[in-house]
């Protein structure tokens, strides 16, 4: 009990500390009337020490994200952006004014993005801190609006969420906008990671909380590198990310709820003498994603048709024998086949023709739509063989699931201890559809070409018969 209040305290030290050098930190002052242009050379604001800089970047090859990103470091790491689903087309312009508010419009003066301000008074100055805060101020200094109290994907050391506040994750690492997940702290005090109904922007299914309700909590980012929820009182009900280890005097940190649903904690050497200069994962929540995500309706921590692994660091979808890509820039879209289906035909089940690819520590769950006891591993595939329906069954204990396209929450984990056999089509599997394909291509080319001669071939007789006709209308009669 007694190490327990002496935490207590410490941490309410700490955070007494860190607020002091929240309210002391330098910046970079911006005047009214000072603006930036996408696509112009330098337009940006930085930080008094030039630690992080808010700009433009561009994204695409006419598209501009508003942003703002370490400075420093050769990557240009983006902790916050603006209009991730809307890019500026290059000319795009923002400008600090002191009303209507802080904007942002394309070259033809329509708005993309605005700072709606918090609290009501007249903008008279901005500011690039040094925390990577960017703040609109009035006459008093007061804060009007700043992008820590509006976060996209990531945190920052120094920064706060209060209840309730969210995180989204980008749509993939180059895509800024909207994705399939959510980090929230509720109004009534639970952390909680979501899916979404994609690309609806509803929560779906929770799979990872605190699990801990309350109000008044607040979750802390610190300068020592703690990533707590906490109460006003500064008792600390979970953390997160305890680093204890790299100081944010020599590791620039942030935390990012990443495009696959993993909350990670990124370190960073501030100066080559320290470690090798690039980012580096810290800490991981959830750890067993792959597990938790399990949606009756969705297709899970990857895209259907597909499964998902997971290093302890980075979680992987994978392809199964004999399908591909929908979209290889997005696995989220998950996999296609690469095969034609077997034949539902009664005459022709052409059970000959496929076989099975063996897949230890894979699960489909909530893909069955047949369960059979107390069968041997070779009944289970010959029953699979025997129904065009049948993608894939797995098997444990006697036990025999049928498993039907598409695919779903696909997870390969060795905590599993299921046998799943994936049917696929023998001989050049994944070869098939292409040589159909390229036979339709080829009878099309044919048939095009049949029919140009013919035209060809008509409309020469057609010229042919009027040459004549004339011919012979010149004869003497």
């Amino acid at each position: 009990m007694a190490f327990a209040q002496l935490d207590s305290i410490l941490c309410s030290l700490l955070f007494a500390l860190f607020s002091l050098s929240a309210v002391s930190q330098t910046s970079s002052n911006i005047t009214l009337g000072t603006s930036l242009i996408a696509g112009e050379d330098g337009s940006f604001w930085a930080s008094a020490f030039a630690d992080f800089a808010f700009g433009f970047k561009q994204i695409e090859e006419n598209g501009f994200l508003l942003a703002i990103w370490f400075n420093k470091i050769p990557e240009q790491t983006i902790v916050w952006s603006a209009n991730g689903q809307n890019l500026a087309p290059k000319g795009s312009k923002v400008e600090l004014t002191s009303k209507p508010w802080f904007q942002l419009v394309d070259p033809n003066g329509k708005q993309i993005w605005n700072a709606s301000l918090s609290r009501i008074g007249v903008v008279a100055y901005a500011a690039m801190l040094d925390s990577s805060n960017f703040v609109l101020l009035g006459q008093d200094s007061q804060k009007l609006w700043q992008s820590f109290e509006q976060p996209t994907d990531t945190i920052l050391p120094r920064q706060v969420l209060n209840q309730p506040a969210q995180l989204v994750a980008r749509y993939l690492p180059t895509n800024y906008s909207r994705g399939r997940f959510q980090f929230k702290l509720q109004d009534d005090g639970n952390l909680v990671f979501y899916t979404t109904y994609f690309p609806i922007d509803l929560v779906k299914l929770d799979y990872w909380s605190t699990q801990v309700l309350g109000t008044g909590f607040s979750l802390i980012f610190n300068l020592s590198g703690y990533i707590v929820l906490r109460t006003d009182n500064g008792t600390i009900i979970s953390t997160i990310s305890s680093n204890t280890l790299y100081s944010t005097q020599d590791f620039y940190q942030r935390a990012v709820l990443d495009y696959d649903g993993v909350f990670r904690h990124y370190i960073y050497p501030k100066n080559s003498g320290v470690g090798i200069g690039s980012w580096s994962t810290f800490s991981i929540t959830p750890s067993i994603i792959c597990l938790l995500v399990t949606e009756a309706e969705g297709s899970g921590a990857c895209g259907f048709n597909s499964y998902c692994t997971f290093d302890g660091t980075n979680k992987s979808c994978q392809c199964p024998n004999g399908y591909s890509f929908i979209d290889p820039s997005d696995v989220m879209k998950g996999f296609k086949q690469n095969f034609v289906s077997q034949s539902c035909d009664q005459t022709s089940r052409e059970t000959d023709l496929f076989d099975f690819h063996e897949m230890p520590n894979t699960d489909w769950p909530l893909a069955d739509y047949e369960h059979f006891q107390s069968v041997s591993e070779d009944w289970c595939k010959r029953e699979c063989l025997v129904d065009c329906l049948c993608a894939s069954v797995l098997f444990k204990n006697g036990q025999c699931w049928k498993k039907k396209q598409p695919l779903s929450n696909g997870r390969m984990d060795p905590s599993i201890g299921v046998k799943a056999f994936i049917k696929i089509r023998k001989d050049n599997a994944t070869l098939v559809l292409e040589d159909i394909n390229r036979d339709n291509d080829r009878s099309k080319l044919i048939i095009i070409g049949s029919t140009l001669l013919s035209s060809s071939i008509f409309l020469n007789l057609v010229f042919f018969g009027g040459s004549l006709s004339n011919y012979i209308s010149m004869w003497p009669q």
